[in-house]
C-alpha cells in the first residue's frame, strides 16, 4: 500500500527488476511495534500496545497491561504490507483481528510461529516471531500521514490526505487533488506554516487544531533524527476523545546512518529478510535477490543494472543484482559466489568483469578458490575485460575449469541464456 502510493506521490523512484523488489531495498525496516514504541518516545500519540512471543505472554498481557479492555486488536508482525487481507499456510484468515479478550489467547495462539502470506510477501510468505496486541481505539475519523525524501525537492516531503485506509493508493490515482504535499526545507527544518498546511489537509473533525500542529512537528522531529527514509500513518486516526493517534504505522531507516543510529539499528530482525541479502551484507557485498534463473556476478552498480538488461533482452531473466563492487577482495569473489549458488533457482552464472580499479586477476582466483569450496553444478559464463585481464584469463584457463569464456556483454548475456536451455 505505502510505497505504491509514494512511487505515484515523489517524482522518482529507484527501480531494480524484479518482482519483489519493494521488498528488497537495501534500508532498515522494523516492526509496528518497534515504531510504535520509538514514537512513543518522541511525544506521539500511539494506542496502548504489548508485543508478545509466546502465549504465555500473551497471558500476562492480557493481565498486566489490558486488565480492563473487553476487547483487543491482534496484529501479525511481518515486515511487509496486506496483513489484514492475508493468509497463513495453516488456513487462519487475517493477520490482523479485533477479538474479545478471553479469545485473544486463541487467535495469537495460531499466528505464532506461523508463515503469512500477503500480496507484498510473496507467495513464500513471512514468518511471525510476535504478535502486537492493542487496544482497540474508538476512532470517528482516518486520515493518512506520510513523510519520505523526494529527488525533485532535494528534501524531506510531507504528504497528508483527510481519507486513510486501504483504499488511499485508489483515492490517490482517481482524485489526486485531495492529496496534500508540502515540501520541507531540510536546512531550516518544519515550520510552523509547515505544519499548519499539513493539519488543514488532514482536516480534523474536532482534535484541537494547535495540538495537532504540535503533534506533526513531532512526527518531523522523529523521522529527521532518527534518519527516516520513510515514516509512513496510516491511518492517523481521529479518537472520539479528540485526539490524533498514530494507529498504523510504517519506518524505514537510511542504512548509510547506522553508525550514529546505533539503538535503531539494534532493531533490525534478519529473519524477515532475504537470508542471502543478510549473508552478503556480512561481507559487504550489494545483492539483492531476485525471482530469475541467471545469477549474476557484476562490478559497479552501472555495469550491473545494464547486465540485467541485455539478460532479459536475450530472453533471460536475473536471479539477483550484486555488485562486487571496485576493491572487492578474493575472499568477497568466493562468499559472493557461494551465495549464488545457494540460490536454488540460478540455473546459470554470468560473471561480467571490467576492470579499472578490480583487478581482473583478482576475480579469476576467487572464481577458482570459489569452485573449490562450492560444488558449481551449473554453467558459468565469464567475461572480463580492463586491468591484469591477461593475468586473469591465464588464472581461470589453467585452472583447468569447465568455463564458458565471452568476449563481451551481449556475448556472454547471449551464452548464459543459451546455457539455460541445455
Amino acid at each position: 500500500m505505502v510505497r505504491g502510493l509514494l512511487k505515484q506521490l515523489t517524482s522518482r523512484s529507484l527501480s531494480i527488476a524484479g518482482k519483489w523488489q519493494q521488498q528488497q531495498l537495501r534500508r532498515l525496516n522494523i516492526h509496528e511495534y518497534q515504531g510504535a514504541d520509538l514514537m512513543s518516545k518522541y511525544g506521539v500519540n500511539v494506542p496502548k500496545g504489548a508485543a508478545v512471543a509466546s502465549v504465555d505472554e500473551v497471558k500476562r498481557a492480557i493481565q498486566d497491561v489490558f486488565p480492563k479492555e473487553s476487547e483487543l486488536v491482534v496484529k501479525s508482525q511481518v515486515l511487509a504490507g496486506g496483513r489484514g487481507l492475508g493468509t497463513f499456510k495453516n488456513g487462519l484468515k487475517g493477520g490482523v483481528h479485533i477479538v474479545p479478550a478471553d479469545q485473544v489467547e486463541d487467535i495469537a495462539g495460531k499466528m505464532l510461529g506461523q508463515i503469512l502470506v500477503t500480496k507484498q510477501t510473496g507467495p513464500q510468505g513471512k514468518i511471525v516471531s510476535k504478535v502486537y496486541l492493542c487496544q482497540k481505539l474508538s476512532l470517528v475519523n482516518e486520515m493518512y500521514f506520510a513523510i519520505t525524501l523526494d529527488r525533485k525537492t532535494a528534501g524531506p516531503l510531507i504528504i497528508a490526505c483527510a481519507k486513510g485506509g486501504t483504499s488511499i493508493e485508489d483515492l490517490a490515482e482517481k482524485f489526486p487533488d485531495q492529496i496534500i504535499k508540502v515540501p520541507v526545507d531540510v536546512f531550516t527544518g518544519i515550520t510552523d506554516e509547515d505544519a499548519a498546511k499539513v493539519v488543514d489537509g488532514l482536516a480534523p473533525k474536532g482534535a484541537d487544531r494547535s495540538s495537532s500542529i504540535d503533534q506533526v512537528k513531532k512526527l518531523y522531529k522523529l523521522f529527521s533524527e532518527t534518519d527516516c527514509t520513510l515514516l509512513e500513518i496510516n491511518p492517523l486516526a481521529e479518537t472520539s476523545d479528540n485526539q490524533l493517534v498514530a494507529a498504523d504505522a510504517k519506518l524505514n531507516f537510511d542504512d548509510n546512518a547506522a553508525f550514529r543510529q546505533k539503538e535503531i539499528f539494534a532493531l533490525r530482525d534478519p529473519t524477515q529478510e532475504d537470508p542471502r541479502e543478510v549473508a552478503a551484507a556480512k561481507v559487504d557485498l550489494n545483492y539483492i535477490g531476485l525471482d530469475g534463473e541467471i545469477g549474476c556476478m557484476v562490478n559497479g552498480a552501472g555495469l550491473a543494472m545494464a547486465t540485467m538488461d541485455i539478460i532479459k533482452l536475450h530472453g533471460g531473466t536475473p536471479a539477483n543484482f550484486l555488485d562486487v563492487g571496485g576493491n572487492a577482495s578474493e575472499n568477497q569473489v568466493v562468499e559472493a559466489f557461494k551465495i549464488l549458488t545457494s540460490d536454488e533457482k540460478v540455473k546459470a552464472i554470468l560473471v561480467n568483469i571490467f576492470g579499472g580499479i578490480m583487478k581482473c586477476d583478482v576475480i579469476a582466483s576467487g572464481i577458482v578458490n570459489a569452485a573449490k569450496q562450492v560444488k558449481l553444478e551449473v554453467p558459468v559464463v565469464v567475461r572480463l575485460e580492463g586491468t591484469n585481464v591477461d593475468q586473469g584469463k591465464r588464472i581461470l584457463k589453467e585452472s583447468g575449469m569447465a568455463l564458458i569464456t565471452a568476449e563481451d556483454l551481449d556475448d556472454a548475456a547471449e551464452k548464459a541464456v543459451k546455457a539455460l536451455k541445455k
